[in-house]
């Protein structure tokens, strides 16, 4: 058995140590560590994120403002409507016949009072024939006192003379009472002003809007859902026809917990994503508002924790954000869609609640405010062509 003999300039290879892929694991665990409490403690700890966020927007409820029978529907669900189109029509027979019948009670009227402001005319001369009998009947009356002590005229005649004149006198008196009876119904009034037409007026124009709302018109720009109604069906007020909903003014409403709620401010900014979408299309917007109570507070049937087995379970808040408008144009959104909210938490400036609107909530619509539109052409034709033909 030979031995090599160990070459002094070729030293021996060291041996692998078995603890150098341990080390290097711990290293590589170490060093992200490292990154991710960096990572966290310069990025994520100024970002909230909920993926308890979905689509919300305005439902606007679409009625009748009279009962009717349906004849007509002009729409369908899924399609997109604009504020003061045509829905639905409503038969008109019963509105054109009341609205025919409130026309032709205006004519009665103005006729009527024109009748009574003549009447007044005629008083007020039969009243000053009565001053002209009164007159005479004094100045025949002076002439038979002065010639009878002469027996210029017998007895019999001046007792005649003063009888007439008590009698022109009662006549007089009667047509003042007459005229004063007759002016009272028109006095300090014209035709058109009289409260008599203004009442019939204003039938008339009930009457016309009555016939107008025979038009159901959507009150909202937005997207027809849950449409119920057909040609044949009886609706009130009370009956819901269908809903819009304006989708160019949505928004979302994030659900955070409450343990992270506290850096959260108006006006932050947030940026979302959707599952429609995914992460291709990223929105930007603001928080503008805080819920007053967290979802279980109200529900219809609130939690009862004043009992033996309570469990504490963590409460989310509603936030609202609000969205730009033109992304929300670029991609529209549905309501009920889910969101993924990242909240900017870095300025603390902003408050939580706010004492002044923060944003503009009102909303309104002019369509209801054209009903009488003709109303008023229609009054003034009646009035005037009844008023020129009065006797």
């Amino acid at each position: 058995m030979t031995v090599e003999s160990q070459n002094p300039n070729n030293p021996p290879a060291p041996k692998k140590s078995r603890l150098s892929l341990p080390l290097i694991l711990l290293a590589i665990a170490i060093i992200g560590g490292i990154a991710w409490g960096a990572h966290y403690y310069f990025i994520d700890r100024f970002y909230e994120t909920t993926d308890d966020a979905y689509v919300n927007g305005n439902l606007v409820s679409v009625a009748s403002q009279i009962s009717g029978t349906v004849t007509t529907v002009y729409v369908a669900n899924t399609q997109y409507v604009k504020e003061g189109d045509i829905l639905l029509e409503l038969d008109p027979t019963d509105a054109q016949v009341a609205l025919d019948k409130a026309v032709a009670n205006l004519g009665q009227t103005v006729r009527t009072v024109a009748h009574a402001f003549r009447v007044v005319d005629v008083d007020r001369a039969n009243l000053q024939y009565q001053q002209t009998q009164v007159i005479k009947a004094r100045q025949d009356l002076a002439r038979a006192t002065k010639l009878a002590p002469i027996n210029g005229v017998s007895k019999e005649t001046l007792d005649h003379t003063r009888v007439g004149l008590a009698a022109a006198e009662t006549s007089m008196a009667q047509a003042q009472t007459q005229l004063n009876a007759d002016a009272s119904l028109v006095t300090g009034t014209s035709v058109a002003d009289h409260p008599q037409v203004k009442a019939a007026e204003a039938d008339v124009r009930n009457a016309f809007i009555s016939l107008s709302r025979m038009k159901v018109r959507a009150p909202a720009t937005g997207i027809v859902a849950q449409k119920t109604i057909l040609p044949g069906d009886q609706v009130t007020p009370a009956t819901p026809l269908m809903t819009l909903v304006p989708l160019e003014s949505v928004w979302v409403d994030a659900n955070f917990k409450e343990t992270e709620l506290r850096d959260l401010r108006l006006g932050q900014s947030v940026k979302l994503t959707t599952d429609l979408y995914g992460s291709g299309v990223t929105y930007h917007g603001k928080i503008i508002g805080f819920s007053a109570g967290t979802g279980s507070a109200f529900s219809v049937l609130p939690p009862q924790n004043a009992t033996g087995n309570w469990i504490k379970v963590v409460q989310r808040l509603p936030v609202r954000i609000g969205l730009d408008a033109e992304e929300i144009r670029k991609n529209p959104l549905s309501v009920g869609l889910s969101a993924d909210v990242s909240a900017d938490v870095h300025n603390l400036d902003g408050k939580r609640l706010s004492d002044v609107p923060v944003f503009a909530a009102g909303t309104t619509t002019q369509v209801f405010s054209g009903q009488t539109s003709g109303a008023e052409e229609l009054i003034e034709q009646t009035v005037s062509a009844n008023q020129a033909s009065a006797p």
